[in-house]
């Protein structure tokens, strides 16, 4: 496999892009108290491997996320998966939404295909962080490639 054109880490408490509620004169709130510290940390560090200088990125993208969870003491030592809440799709969403804010990719919907997975800090998955937060990859997909 090629190595990816990008690398971002990100250290801090991966969070889920949940609903929004309407709270009137068109104003929307994000239901999540977490979300918003996580979307500023995935930006800021993607912020530190981009140049500024360059354009965002405008081209079909394959993009692979690795969640690092904290363990919750009341998980049993036997499960060895972060196979409770948060869901891995709005953990996607919310990373996603962070880097077009910060301006990797002109829109995430570059992203054509995406490989995203949650494990436990300490894991020994190779992009398993000791501490919560994420390793985000992404390459461009070229013409007969997906």
């Amino acid at each position: 496999m090629t190595p990816p054109l990008l690398t971002i880490t990100v250290v801090g408490t991966p969070a889920p892009q949940g609903s929004k509620r309407h709270v009137g004169r068109g104003v929307m709130v994000e239901s999540s108290k977490a979300v918003r510290p996580w979307r500023e940390a995935v930006k800021w560090a993607a912020l530190a491997r981009v140049s500024r200088s360059g354009p965002p990125l405008d081209e079909p993208l394959a993009v692979e996320m690795c969640f690092t969870l904290a363990r919750p003491k009341s998980a049993p030592k036997r499960r060895r998966h972060p196979d409770r809440m948060p869901d891995l799709s709005k953990l996607v969403r919310s990373t996603e939404d962070a880097l077009t804010d910060a301006g990797v990719w002109a829109d995430d919907a570059r992203v054509v295909a995406c490989r995203a997975r949650k494990v436990y800090a300490g894991s020994p998955d190779p992009d398993a962080l000791p501490v919560p937060g994420a390793v985000i990859k992404i390459w461009p997909i070229t013409e007969g490639a997906a």
